[in-house]
């Protein structure tokens, strides 16, 4: 999952003050963003005699000055520090004499008769510093008093200067020349409070009071919503709704796994519909399939479907069973239009799939070395050919191919046979189809496609049904749930002739909730009326 770099360690979340543990990236307890939390200030805090800190106190301290006198070595003793740095004491002036907080330079008192200039003289208030370009005041000048609470304000004359109250007035540090420009103070006028703080902390309390400049990272679904549409599709968690899906496949709010692209597939081609799913149990579908429609010389519709079940045993199922699906169709749709006959088509198809499959265990020797456990890429395939009036099937493996009629009334039928262990035990008298499917060997294969299969046999059959049906082409994580052709054809909704897809989807569903304990795939393909009667060729 992507990372990004946090910018400070923090002890508590600047949002809502709950502890932090280290490296944590979001808040527990409101789910801040801690990524983008900005670099602690410099220790340089600006103490107002008010309580309050000005808000422009940080921009004036990096503001660029004007070039001034350098400022004489104060020649006075410097107060102790304060035994807590957070906090001074405010002047008292009960004694006539303001004292100034707790670690700034104390000047020595004037003699006496000497004049005093109005920012230091005691008990006299002190005008606001001015804007930029105008000039501070000379000493000596005379500064008008202070209003006192609760009286009314005169307007002043223009271009006068507005004189403040004591609660307003910023101090101007001694080393500051004098006719130097000051910086003008905030417009607003500073809450009362009860002692002085540092920046630090109202940094705080002013990002907590103004939440919207520090959206949290999991956007309003609605809004995630709309922003996926407006920008073209763009991923949006299936867990929570609302976080963005990062290149890894997690969700950047949630951290939720994202479904993979093969975990659900569904497909409707022409009048077929196939649908696959990873199941309950497994991590990955390592099933594919491939359906597509194609015509005839004679110019009549033909309709194939390729299902494949990647062997879990081997290296690398899922990249077998697609290979095998994908040239098994291909072969066929290059094979039927040029007039080859169906079963000859399917025949040939299973062959081109076996030759894919064989080529992804062609490797380097030193990726062997490096994995000598690994074995080759394995599956088995099943297909099925729906021509006017020709059904033809073929397979490698224990996937299966049912017939389905429209009329219930007539029996459903299975048109192969496994290559497994248990088919070989009823073909060879030795045990019972219940008694033989009963043991733990029962889904043994005894074919399959891959480099290091037996000699390939790839079974064909033909019928030529003579009533309307549904082909079922599914895996055994569907017949397993359905193994006989009965149960299958309980299973399959009567419109399934009309509606491939949707009865494909109640397939896969009749499995997941008899456990789904493997990758369940099906493919529906309608069988039309014919005139012809039936047979098998």
């Amino acid at each position: 999952m992507s990372q990004m770099p946090q910018q400070a360690a923090l002890s508590k979340c600047p949002s809502c003050e709950e502890p932090l543990e280290s490296g944590d990236r979001f808040c527990g307890a409101c789910g801040y963003d801690l990524s983008v939390v900005p670099a602690r200030p410099r220790d340089e805090p600006t103490v107002a005699v008010n309580g309050s800190v000005p808000p422009q106190a940080s921009a004036d301290r990096d503001r660029p000055r004007p070039p001034s006198a350098p400022p004489a070595a104060p020649s006075w003793p410097t107060a102790p520090p304060a035994h807590h740095p957070a906090r001074t004491s405010l002047p008292d002036t009960s004694a006539g004499q303001g004292t100034p907080v707790r670690g700034t330079p104390v000047p020595p008192p004037p003699a006496p008769g000497t004049l005093m200039p109005p920012s230091t003289a005691p008990d006299t208030p002190v005008p606001p510093s001015p804007g930029q370009g105008t000039p501070v005041p000379p000493p000596g000048a005379q500064v008008p008093p202070s209003t006192a609470p609760g009286a009314p304000v005169a307007p002043p004359a223009q271009g006068a200067p507005v004189p403040a109250s004591p609660a307003q007035v910023t101090p101007v540090p001694p080393s500051r020349a004098e006719g130097t420009p000051v910086p003008p103070p905030s417009a607003e006028p500073s809450a009362p409070s009860s002692g002085v703080r540092f920046d630090r902390r109202a940094q705080q309390e002013e990002r907590a009071a103004q939440p919207d400049e520090y959206p949290l990272q999991a956007p309003d679904p609605r809004v995630a919503a709309e922003q996926g549409t407006a920008g073209g599709g763009a991923a949006v968690c299936v867990a929570c709704r609302a976080g963005r899906v990062d290149d890894d496949g997690y969700c950047e709010n949630c951290g939720h796994a994202q479904p993979r692209e093969r975990d659900h597939m569904e497909q409707e081609s022409g009048p077929i519909g196939a649908v696959s799913d990873r199941g309950l149990r497994h991590h990955r579908n390592e099933d594919a399939f491939a359906v597509s429609t194609t015509a005839l010389p004679d110019g009549s519709p033909a309709s194939v479907a390729i299902v494949c079940d990647g062997v879990s045993s081997a290296t690398r199922p899922d990249e077998a069973s697609l290979a095998a699906s994908r040239a098994a169709n291909e072969s066929l749709l290059a094979a039927l239009p040029r007039g080859t006959h169906p079963q000859q088509a399917m025949h040939d198809a299973i062959v081109a799939a076996s030759e894919a499959v064989n080529a992804l265990a062609d490797e380097p020797a030193a990726a062997r070395e490096h994995a000598p456990h690994q074995n080759a890429p394995a599956c088995t395939i099943v297909g099925a050919v729906v021509t006017a009036g020709l059904l033809v099937v073929g397979w490698v493996g224990d996937s299966r191919v049912y017939w389905i009629p429209v009329d219930r009334s007539t029996p459903a039928a299975r048109l192969t046979e496994d290559d497994s262990w248990a088919a070989q035990m009823v073909a060879a008298g030795l045990m019972g189809e219940a008694e033989a499917y009963a043991d733990q060997r029962a889904h043994a294969i005894t074919g399959w496609l891959g480099a290091d299969a037996y000699e390939l046999e790839p079974h064909t059959a033909s019928f030529k049904p003579d009533r309307p049906g549904v082909v079922v082409v599914c895996t055994d994580g569907l017949w397993n749930y359905a193994e006989s052709a009965d149960e299958m054809a309980e299973a399959v909704p009567a419109d399934a002739a009309v509606r491939p897809l949707h009865a494909a989807r109640v397939l896969v569903g009749h499995a997941l909730d008899g456990g789904g304990h493997d990758n369940v795939t099906v493919a529906l393909v309608p069988f039309p009326a014919v005139p012809q009667g039936a047979g098998s060729a």
